[in-house]
């Protein structure tokens, strides 16, 4: 109760849960016990009061002439107020009407047999702090026992869950500076910028058990659709104390020749790979090797379209964890393996030798097909051993080779490649060009089936997790200036993979009632929390 309220009250009336639900109480004739608890006066005499004043102001003569701006500010402001009023008048009744409890035990089942009234501690809430006012449960030697902080569910900290929310989205959104300062525009509360910090790590707490305890969703997929697993990475600036022991190491020993720049051929050794995955179905679109690298506007059949995507991203998790999680997504669609699964990649080996090792283990057959842009960029860079910078001829070149590529002829592409190479008599520089196309297309060519994919209408490239890098982690993290811990980031990338999937609102509740059980419910041998109804 705060320092101005007008009653307090030792031996309280009315049943905890009975306010709780909004149900009033009374008795056959017909009294209130929180009325009787109060006294005679208005539980929320201060809010209709500050309404009124608020009403006065706008029926003021001298407010008629003020522009819709200034209307909107004032109230903005005092609105916030009364809405806080509210809050503490309601907040100041239960503490009136709260009921003592006999056989309150913890955890370990210490019965704490003495109440005290009187024990305050504050609540920042979104509309501004507040005070609550509650029973306490004593033992000798042992720490206090509020009941009716399980009944509000109050956080461990002063901030509400809904500030909490609040600075989770906006840190997603923008900085941390701005997570900080739309806290303070909007509640009127002065957070520092630390503090908003440890809120956002504290709100993907759940994330990881929200995904494995989901269960299969009704989707619209059609029986033909494909399941696509996609996984890449992507670097962040971190401080020092969170790079990667082998990061860490090459920074130290690293010694730049330059004080203010890096030379060419260093690197600042100060980054973090960000695991990335993706979960997504299509439905097939067959399309011939012609029209995959027609112009846009030539095209007659388009590319399978994503849909039903989800995302995951770990900058604490390595390649081998985040490809579990996708094949765990993949199985909650699939979990009877009927559909086609395909795994798209960049190339990267370990990336490679992580899904098949996970397929062989769940035993599911999964086709890895490799990023038809990269084996392109290969092949042209193929292309400047033989052609001048520049030179038309070169796409001529690429364009017959890359058809054959899609045909199914890697291997013939390869041979070619290394043929002309010695026919020309190319010199070292140039001829290790050649050489690195021919042997990719030749190592990856288990991967390379794109004949069979384009018949079958699968997608051959992976423009939904370079997407998924783009949005998950360059536009947040790759911030001018911006140097990351390693749980600061973690939970903005869990942040911006639940909105991204479209489950923040689902996750938020998951974890209020999650939060609840830990800071409340396991406090208490006994059930003397009551669940809304």
């Amino acid at each position: 109760m705060t320092a101005n309220s007008d009653t307090r009250c030792e031996v309280v009336s009315a049943p905890a849960d009975e306010l709780v639900q909004g149900q009033g109480g009374g008795d056959a004739a017909g009294t209130d016990p929180a009325a009787e608890a109060r006294g005679d006066g208005d539980p929320f005499a201060r809010s209709r009061e500050s309404f009124e004043q608020i009403v006065g102001w706008l029926s003021a003569p001298e407010t008629a002439g003020r522009e819709h701006g200034d209307l909107e500010a004032r109230l903005d402001s005092s609105g916030r107020e009364l809405l806080c009023r509210l809050l503490q008048d309601h907040l100041d009744l239960r503490a009136l009407c709260e009921q003592r409890l006999d056989g309150v035990c913890d955890e370990h089942g210490v019965e704490r047999r003495a109440v005290e009234t009187g024990h305050e501690r504050p609540l920042d809430s979104v509309f501004g702090q507040v005070s609550v006012e509650r029973l306490a449960y004593r033992a000798r030697g042992q720490e206090n026992r509020y009941v009716a902080d399980g009944i509000l569910n109050l956080p461990v900290e002063h901030a509400s869950h809904g500030v909490r929310r609040l600075a989770a989205l906006e840190a997603a959104a923008g900085s941390f500076d701005h997570a900080t300062s739309q806290v303070r525009e909007r509640t009127g509360l002065t957070l520092a910028k630390r503090r908003v910090e440890q809120l956002v790590v504290r709100a993907v707490v759940d994330f990881e058990s929200f995904y494995a305890e989901r269960s299969a969703e009704e989707q619209e997929s059609g029986e033909r659709d494909v399941l696509v697993l996609s996984a890449d990475g992507k670097g962040i600036v971190m401080r020092s104390e969170a790079l990667r022991e082998a990061t860490a190491k090459a920074a130290q020993r690293a010694s730049p020749r330059l004080k203010t720049r890096l030379s060419k051929g260093e690197k600042a050794n100060r980054k973090r790979l960000a695991e990335v995955g993706a979960v997504y179905e299509l439905t097939p679109a067959p399309r011939s090797a012609a029209e995959v690298l027609a112009p846009t506007a030539q095209k007659t059949v388009a590319a399978p379209k994503a849909k039903h995507k989800w995302l995951t991203a770990s900058v604490i998790d390595d390649a081998a964890s985040v490809i579990a999680e996708i094949f765990d997504e993949a199985e909650r669609r699939d979990p009877e393996h009927k559909r086609t699964w395909i795994a798209l990649v960049d190339g990267n080996n370990h990336q490679i030798d992580r899904i098949k090792a996970e397929a062989k283990t769940r035993k599911i057959k999964v086709t890895i097909i490799v990023d038809f842009v990269h084996v392109l960029e290969y092949v042209w860079s193929g292309a400047w051993s033989f052609f001048p910078e520049g030179d038309p001829a070169a796409e001529k070149w690429v364009q017959d080779k890359a058809l054959a590529v899609l045909a199914g002829d890697a291997g013939q592409v390869a041979a070619a490649i290394r043929r002309k190479a010695t026919l020309l008599n190319l010199p070292d520089e140039k001829r290790a060009k050649a050489d690195r196309t021919a042997d990719y297309l030749l190592n990856k060519r288990p991967y390379l089936d794109y004949r069979t994919a384009l018949k079958k209408g699968w997608p051959i490239a992976t423009g939904v997790i370079e997407g998924a890098c783009r949005h998950l982690v360059k536009d947040r993290m790759d911030i001018t200036g911006a140097r990351w811990g390693l749980q600061g980031a973690e939970a903005i990338l869990k942040l911006r993979a639940l909105i991204s999937n479209g489950d923040f609102d689902s996750y938020w509740d998951y974890h209020i009632a999650h939060e609840r059980h830990r800071s409340h419910d396991l406090r208490y041998l006994n059930s003397v929390i009551p669940r809304e109804t």
